[in-house]
Formats: C-alpha cells, structure tokens, sequence
C-alpha cells in the first residue's frame, strides 16, 4: 500500500552534496538547512512537509565509521518512535554511501517508516550539480510512496540498499543494484529489528589473492575482531592447500571468531561444493555469504553480532536471507 509522509525527517550527515569550497579542497559545512528551503522555493510542484536534523561536526564520508551507523540508526528510531515521523531522507557522501545502506538495512529491519539515503557527485550550488534533482527527486519518490524499507535514490533510479554498490567515482550514475544471484532461497528469518539495543562490534576484510596466508589472517585477527569477511576467488575458492592459512582459520573460528565468505567477482556468488578448494574453506568453519556484497556482508555482519547473538547465531542468521540481500 503506497504511503505519503505526512512528516518526514531530513537527517543531514554532510558529504558533497552540502560541501563549501575551502583553501585545501571541498569540505563538509553546516548551514544545510537554509540553503534547502531557499532552493525548495523554486520547485514548482509541491513537496512533503520536513523538519531537519544535522549531524555534528558533518562528515566528508570517506570519515565514515561504524559507530556512525549507530548513530544514524538510533537517531531514525527515535525520530519515528517518539516525533511521529513516518519517512526519513539522508543526506550522506557518496563515498561510503552503500556501506551505509546496507548497514541501515540490517539496523533499521521491521521500522515502520521508509528510509531513503542519497547524495550528490557535485555540491550544491556548483554548476550543472545532480545535487537538487537527487535530493528533490528522493523526496517525491518518498511522497509518491515508492520506497519500502532502506533504499538509495539516485540518478533518477531507486536502489535497493543492501544490494548497490558505487561503480563510479565521477559519473552521475555513480550507483547500481548488484548483477550476483544466488543458488538457494533460504526461508526469510526472524532477526534482531530496529528496537534491538546495539553496540560497536569490529567486523574485518581479508581480499584473498595469491600470496595471502596464515600471517595476514593472524594479523587481522589480533585484537578484538569478532568476525573476518573473506573475499574469495570465484565460487567461494581459497589456498586450501596452505595448511597455516587454514589452521589459523580453524584456530579463529574455535575461539568464537565467525568467519564468512563472499566472492570478489562483481557478478560472483559462493557456492563452496563446486571445487574442493571450497569445500574445504567450509569445513574450517567458513559461512556461505552467497551473492552478498561487501557492503551488505560486512553490514549484516556488524548488526548480528552488535545485537549480542552467539557466534552459532550469528552463522546462521547471516546464511538466511533477511531483508532481500541474498534475492535474485
């Protein structure tokens, strides 16, 4: 059923869209507001009613963290449990802007608001910017009652936000929905939603390539890290002949580190029966990540174990699809 909001939050995190020039480069600025309702009152269709939240200090969002992701959550969950918001636009930089996504779609599951996040490759202001066709088309996407959950706006296109990617770093069309399948349909499952409390959880990436082995693993896994994103070749394929790499694997996933696996292919997905190589990355206590991003694993990843749930959990939970991540 298509809804219009009839209270939307704008929430301003920073990124180029609202970038000023400075003596060292483009720079996030404050003061976003002011500029929006002025170039708002040259639209001439009308647009949702909107208040306006900014984080402080705003963020170029290559400064991106996870503990932002917290904060950005929290804020939307309070905006739509105690203001009476029902939709949420934000403003964000491009450079990390699916990593947010994805993560918002794990954080944000079950909230009773669409979530729509967009940005722009030029600044507001700047000439032949995609900054307020971005913005305004969002918004109208938003009042027509097109968005269902956390999505990306942009280009004129609606993503879904545990499956886009940024392709382009100068383009307009910057962003795409990933072209990865998946083998199997594992039955949507229950998972902690929006209302579950969140901590940090530290989440590690480990690209494999020829040469990685039981050092880089070692390394990664030294402090606190609670689970190790594996970007394996094609199907889900490793140097399972390198017994330190997966002995240090096995050692990992022993003492409670959960270890999943996608593939670096643009178009791959995991499939570990295929080669033997792959099959024994499984038996080392590997998850099958499917044809998951990076974003939307290392996402998923982040929100289940900041939910607190055992490693077993965990494993289970990220095999399962939960909010369209892992569909065709």
């Amino acid at each position: 059923m298509k809804h219009s909001p009839q209270r939307l939050l704008v929430l301003y995190t920073g990124g180029t869209i609202g970038m000023q020039q400075s003596a060292s480069g483009l720079m996030p600025a404050s003061g976003f507001e002011a500029r929006l309702r002025e170039r708002q009152a040259e639209e001439r269709a009308p647009l949702p009613d909107w208040t306006f939240r900014e984080m402080l200090p705003p963020l170029d969002s290559a400064d991106m963290q996870p503990r932002h992701w917290l904060q950005m959550a929290e804020i939307i969950r309070a905006a739509v449990e105690h203001d009476g918001c029902d939709a949420v636009l934000l403003l964000h930089g491009t450079d990390t802007l699916a990593y947010s996504a994805a993560a918002l779609s794990f954080l944000l599951l079950g909230l009773p608001a669409p979530v729509l996040l967009t940005g722009s490759m030029r600044p507001a202001g700047a000439a032949n910017s995609d900054a307020w066709p971005n913005l305004f088309g969002a918004m109208r996407a938003l009042q027509a009652g097109l968005v269902q959950g956390v999505q990306l706006y942009f280009n004129g296109a609606l993503l879904h936000g545990a499956r886009v990617s940024k392709l382009r770093s100068e383009a307009f069309d910057a962003f795409a929905e990933a072209a990865r399948p998946r083998l199997a349909a594992p039955a949507a499952a229950l998972a902690p939603d929006y209302r579950t409390p969140r901590r940090n959880a530290a989440v590690a990436l480990l690209p494999l390539y020829p040469g990685v082995g039981a050092a880089q693993v070692e390394a990664l896994l030294a402090g606190d890290v609670e689970a190790l994103l594996l970007e394996c070749y094609g199907s889900g394929t490793g140097p399972s002949g390198d017994a330190a790499f997966i002995a240090a694997l096995e050692a990992a996933h022993r003492r409670g580190v959960v270890l999943a696996a996608i593939s670096q292919c643009p178009a791959g997905h995991v499939e570990f029966g295929v080669y033997a190589t792959g099959s024994r990355l499984r038996q080392a206590g590997v998850v099958n990540g499917g044809g998951m991003t990076r974003e939307a694993a290392l996402g998923k990843l982040f929100a289940l174990l900041g939910a607190g749930l055992p490693q077993a959990e965990v494993e289970r939970l990220f095999a399962r699809d939960l909010c369209g991540e892992l569909a065709d």
